[in-house]
């Protein structure tokens, strides 16, 4: 469970990558939607584990080209809140597949053929 620190820090820092993603960074992700969908920080507040979900892009070449531009997006970051934490978090970026996955069990669901329920046969005794 995290902390309350690690709490507004992983607020903090998902916030902000949001912006630098959608402003300062796009030469990066080009036309691709990029959504932070959470972050988890270190006990000590040394590492941001990132997760990214991606949409209008091919998920793996977008993924490979951030990881890529790590320090670059780091250094930003530290730019956007470097007066408000003590130090600047590594950051460690993951895909984030729930949505696909979620996407691919509502398929598996809407292609169930289920069987009607055999009516129910009403009991003749009543009891008072």
């Amino acid at each position: 469970m995290e902390s309350k620190r690690q709490q507004k820090y992983s607020k903090l820092i998902q916030k902000e990558l949001g912006d630098i993603f959608q402003k300062e960074s796009k030469h990066l992700v080009g036309r691709a939607m990029v959504t932070i969908t959470r972050v988890l920080m270190s006990p000590d507040l040394g590492l941001a584990k990132v997760y990214l979900s991606f949409l209008l892009a091919d998920p793996e070449s977008t993924y490979k080209l951030i990881n890529a531009h790590k320090k670059e997006i780091r250094h930003q970051l530290a730019k956007r809140i470097g007066k408000s934490v003590r130090v600047i978090p590594e950051i460690a970026f993951f895909p984030d597949d729930s949505a696909a996955y979620a996407q691919h069990m509502d398929k598996v669901i809407s292609n169930l053929s289920i069987p009607p329920a055999p009516p129910e046969e009403e009991d003749q005794e009543e009891e008072d």
